[in-house]
């Protein structure tokens, strides 16, 4: 932390090279997304029906994809799910628990693969195309009002221009995020809703130590420069940014290698968001304070060359 004590890094003029690299990342994001035709969902939203099978012995997913495959399930995704030898099959089709029909027509695949008494069934969920539907309008009810309660907290605590200027910087961390899900081929599920969440979190924390220090700067510091008061804000919090990130960083990363398939794209979707929030806080919602700022100078003092004319 000795590195950034005495730090005077002038952040505020490296602002606009922030600003090509930002719309760089998202228009890869929005291209992504665009030529993948949007974001892949799971069956938490689409509907289908998860078949949870432990095997008596170890079997190769990719072996295991195949059986499923050349049974007629080729949409189906097969997940590593607790142990070795435990998988998890989503089929895109939904079908009642007990019922008869595609679950039980996979189960012979695996049956004739692997012996009837290869394998034990675990469990069996289906989630029907009207809870998905519902799932995902919750899901971005969830994030929408993420955005108007910080908008009205940020408001009273600070100003509305620390609020709007907040917003847009979690607004650029999720685009860049949802981009990054697209190019990674990871689908939205529960766990994925939730990640995000944690992100706009994470990302709003950041911020709002920045800006505090920058409204306590503000009040010490009338008559100086308002991108002097930002950028010497920014880097007296800069120590704090880097120990919280790199910790957390830390733990993300020991989850992305232990934690298993299951919550590998949870931790890296999280990674992401902890870099991009930190990045943000610094290049993206204290630029965009400062260009709030310099707006509302300049159509004041429109207003009083309008009125001095009159």
């Amino acid at each position: 932390m000795r590195l950034f004590k005495d730090a005077h890094y002038p952040f505020m003029t490296w602002r606009r090279r922030a600003y090509i690299a930002s719309a760089v990342l998202i228009a890869i994001g929005i291209a992504s997304i665009a030529l993948h035709g949007g974001l892949k969902y799971g069956v938490d939203f689409t509907g289908g029906t998860l078949v949870q099978v432990e095997f008596n012995e170890q079997v190769d997913a990719a072996a295991l994809r195949s059986v499923v495959e050349d049974a007629g399930f080729a949409g189906a995704a097969i997940q590593g799910f607790g142990g070795e030898r435990e998988y998890l099959v989503r089929l895109q089709t939904f079908e009642e628990v007990g019922g008869e029909g595609e679950v039980e027509r996979m189960l012979d695949a695996l049956s004739a693969a692997y012996g009837e008494d290869g394998y034990t069934v675990l469990r069996v969920e289906a989630v029907g195309p009207k809870v998905g539907s519902e799932l995902q309008r919750k899901a971005v009810l969830a994030i929408l009002m993420s955005f108007v309660l910080t908008l009205i907290y940020l408001a009273f605590r600070f100003e509305w221009r620390f609020g709007v200027a907040a917003v847009v910087a979690t607004i650029h961390d999720i685009m860049i995020t949802f981009g990054f899900i697209s190019l990674m081929g990871i689908e939205i599920t529960l766990g994925t809703v939730a990640a995000i969440l944690t992100i706009v979190g994470y990302s709003l924390n950041d911020t709002i130590v920045v800006f505090d220090r920058i409204r306590e700067n503000l009040r010490k510091k009338r008559k100086e420069p308002y991108e002097t008061t930002l950028n010497r804000s920014i880097n007296e919090t800069l120590p704090r940014t880097v120990l919280t990130s790199g910790t957390t960083l830390v733990t993300l990363l020991a989850l992305f290698i232990f934690g298993g398939s299951v919550i590998r794209p949870f931790a890296l979707v999280l990674i992401l968001g902890v870099l991009v929030g930190t990045y943000s806080s610094i290049f993206v919602a204290s630029p965009a304070l400062l260009e709030i700022e310099e707006y509302s100078r300049r159509r004041a003092k429109a207003q009083r060359a309008q009125a001095a004319g009159a």
